[in-house]
């Protein structure tokens, strides 16, 4: 069942969805920013994310504002590439700022994950799945009761999350020369060299003439 879902998810503006999805986008953006729904929209990204329909579980939607950021025009002067007009993109996904939205709306849950629900002209839409970590329900399940932990506090400020993980560098690698372990060992390694730039600012160093003579350099 769950495969049949993710078809139709494929093509979700061109398919039998295209109308549905467009009724669903009009209420969306004349509802409010952060609303908690009754059912997941997605059952099967929501299953995937640890989802189960009892108590202890909450989802959200939040509505994101799409596009880059900007900044008032300064009013003394600067250089044009200075002015800090355009340009300015968030550091964090669409997804992860949801992620927050839905915690500070709902402080005592904690994030378990989220999923791309829609988007229109001017708003992206995720699902959060929240979890009450309190929660007898929740305590007593050996498959979720993980956060209920003290250390899954605010996971979702700290990056804990796929959101978050995926923002950190954590969850993509461009193969081999892209994971975090070969950055470090070949930054270790310049450090060694003298290669790298925090060992090459200001002067120099410069070598004794007895070293270059050794080398085969002349003055």
């Amino acid at each position: 069942m769950y495969h049949y879902i993710a078809e139709y998810w494929k093509k979700l503006y061109e398919g039998p969805l295209a109308e549905v999805m467009r009724e669903r986008l009009i209420e969306w953006r004349r509802g409010p920013a952060v609303v908690k729904v009754e059912k997941p929209t997605r059952l099967d990204r929501a299953r995937a994310i640890g989802y189960e329909a009892k108590l202890g579980f909450v989802v959200a939607r939040v509505r994101v504002r799409k596009g880059g950021l900007n900044r008032p025009r300064p009013s003394s002067g600067r250089r044009p590439k200075r002015m800090g007009v355009y340009g300015y993109a968030p550091e964090k996904s669409a997804q992860l700022i949801a992620e927050e939205r839905a915690n500070r709306k709902f402080p005592n849950l904690e994030v378990l994950g989220s999923y791309y629900v829609g988007e229109d002209g001017m708003y992206k839409y995720y699902e959060v799945v929240l979890v009450d970590p309190h929660h007898p329900s929740i305590l007593s399940d050996p498959d979720i009761n993980w956060i209920a932990n003290p250390s899954q506090r605010g996971r979702v400020f700290r990056g804990k999350t796929a959101a978050g993980r995926r923002m950190r560098g954590l969850l993509r690698s461009r193969g081999l020369k892209g994971t975090h372990h070969y950055k470090w060992k070949k930054k270790q390694k310049e450090r060694e060299l003298k290669k790298r730039h925090e060992a090459s600012r200001g002067a120099r160093l410069i070598a004794p003439q007895e070293v270059l003579e050794d080398l085969g350099y002349e003055k």
